[in-house]
């Protein structure tokens, strides 16, 4: 079989894949008036996109939003204790962010910037007393994407598990990204 073979058959086979994979993302909640770090899946599936230059691809529009800002962290910079501005999406697209708790010290993250680089930051002040603290320990800038949705919305979800996500949580999406080739 011809890799153009594979690739066809495997695009065709994508649409029952992608309407069975949801994604996961580790969230920054709160709970009675703490942040916490949990695991979420979204309700949604991903879809097969239809845009030029993608189609035939996983999609999954995550939220519509109000803006998007663009932020060039610099190595070792300690963002100290604070609540999300608003409940927003937060790309990580280079370098560290180490994420801890104010009131749980066994709790910590690290993500890293790419493909793994997403979160969802969801303890506003409203519903965290004292938020979460992002320290940036990379030896290089941390360049990060601050989405915040439209209205407030927060996605609908469940949450998988209390703490981060695991790896093999999040690796699936390498399986459907390599059907196309």
């Amino acid at each position: 079989m011809t890799k153009a073979t594979k690739s066809h058959l495997a695009l065709m086979l994508l649409p029952l894949a992608v309407t069975a994979l949801r994604l996961n993302v580790t969230a920054i909640g709160a709970r009675d008036g703490r942040s916490t770090l949990e695991c979420w899946q979204l309700e949604t599936p991903f879809s097969q996109s239809t845009q030029p230059g993608t189609a035939g691809t996983a999609a999954l529009l995550l939220s519509e939003a109000t803006n998007i800002t663009y932020t060039a962290i610099p190595s070792n910079f300690d963002g100290g204790f604070h609540n999300a501005p608003f409940y927003q999406w937060v790309v990580f697209i280079a370098g560290l962010a180490h994420i801890t708790l104010p009131e749980d010290n066994s709790t910590a993250v690290d993500i890293a910037g790419g493909e793994f680089g997403l979160i969802f930051a969801a303890d506003i002040a409203a519903v965290s007393e004292h938020g979460h603290r992002t320290q940036y320990p990379g030896i290089t800038e941390t360049i990060a994407l601050q989405i915040p949705t439209k209205d407030g919305k927060i996605p609908n979800r469940d949450v998988i598990h209390a703490g981060p996500c695991r790896v093999g949580e999040v690796a699936g999406l390498r399986e459907i990204a390599g059907q196309g080739g």
